[in-house]
């Protein structure tokens, strides 16, 4: 009954910021996304009748189970996972990030679409990927993409039940060997307002909220056409102006939501700089402060050495297309 399982963050390339439904976690929008290869959640979960209680433990802390918190997200999503099984024993899971955690690089994504494949293989569930997207879901909107690789489209849906409200791959790791993405850290520190408080707070007081709905089809269709088409610049350019489009409604919310610091304003500046004197790169930013740089493999060298001419920005990465969700013999405890 001990299994664990290995997870990818993902990075939206056109975002999700909004649910129609809190409880079941669906989206007002679809979005599309990278899988990053590098940066995972490692998680192992054992259902045992040794257990009197359930333990949770993150990044080697051991978490109060009777906590709001701890409720609202691993709690939910067990009851949703013993529910399918019918078992009801308790748990043990204990789960650690190689990235810093819930400060905008899509942490609990990478943690719930590791969960959601350990509890699967676990209880023998087994869920096809559209049915472990589904259950991913439930416990992050956005882990439902990390159960695949490559590119991946979260599809709104339209039924109450969110049943048709699931992440498909629209082209695999291989697929594009030379797209990038460079993860420029300007603080490991934890965000003030979670994404899910954040969304909520937009939907209900954003007058530019419509607008982003509005937007968003043909923002989906650039960015799809672009993946499918290895169009670079079209992917880059709707990426970049999806991801303003997200923060101008974070900006108008009630009161404002405002992620970026001071080295997120630089390091845009850079990208900019940098695209004008001919080096071709974009920008996105999720709910945090992080910068992540679009490019192409060989323009990799000349951004790194002119982004470290910032001082300040704590750690760079260099990812590239990431695996889905795995199964792994190794165990945490």
């Amino acid at each position: 009954m001990k299994t664990s399982a290995i997870a990818d963050a993902n990075i939206a390339l056109v975002k999700y910021w909004g649910k129609r439904d809190q409880t079941l976690v669906l989206p007002q929008n679809s979005s599309i996304s990278m899988v990053t290869d590098g940066l995972y959640a490692h998680t192992t979960v054992e259902f045992d009748s040794k257990y009197n209680r359930d333990i949770f433990s993150l990044n080697g802390k051991n978490i109060d189970t009777k906590s709001k918190g701890y409720e609202e997200y691993v709690g939910k999503f067990l009851k949703i996972v013993r529910k399918l099984s019918a078992n009801k024993k308790h748990v043990r899971i204990q789960s650690s990030n190689n990235f810093p955690t819930a400060a905008g690089l899509a942490s609990s994504a990478a943690g719930f679409a590791a969960l959601t494949a350990a509890t699967n293989k676990a209880f023998a569930l087994g869920l096809n990927k559209r049915e472990l997207s589904i259950l991913a879901r439930q416990g992050s909107g956005s882990a439902c993409r990390s159960i695949h690789s490559g590119f991946v489209e979260w599809r709104r849906g339209g039924k109450m039940d969110g049943s048709d409200s699931y992440a498909e791959q629209i082209a695999d790791a291989k697929y594009w060997p030379e797209f990038r993405m460079i993860f420029c850290i300007t603080t490991k520190k934890e965000k003030k307002i979670k994404s899910r408080a954040g969304m909520a707070q937009t939907v209900a007081t954003s007058a530019m909220y419509k607008c982003w709905l509005d937007a968003i089809v043909e923002d989906l269709k650039n960015v799809r056409q672009g993946i499918i088409q290895k169009s670079f610049s079209l992917v880059g350019k709707t990426a970049e102006h999806n991801c303003l489009k997200m923060h101008s409604l974070m900006l108008t919310t009630k009161p404002p939501i405002i992620y970026w610091n001071e080295f997120t304003i630089r390091i845009i500046n850079k990208i900019i700089e940098l695209r004008e004197n001919g080096l071709e790169c974009y920008f996105t930013i999720d709910a945090g402060p992080q910068v992540k740089i679009i490019c192409l493999e060989s323009n990799i060298p000349k951004i790194v050495r002119k982004v470290q001419e910032i001082t300040g920005i704590e750690d760079i990465i260099i990812t590239k297309p990431g695996q889905g969700a795995r199964i792994v013999n190794k165990h945490l405890f």
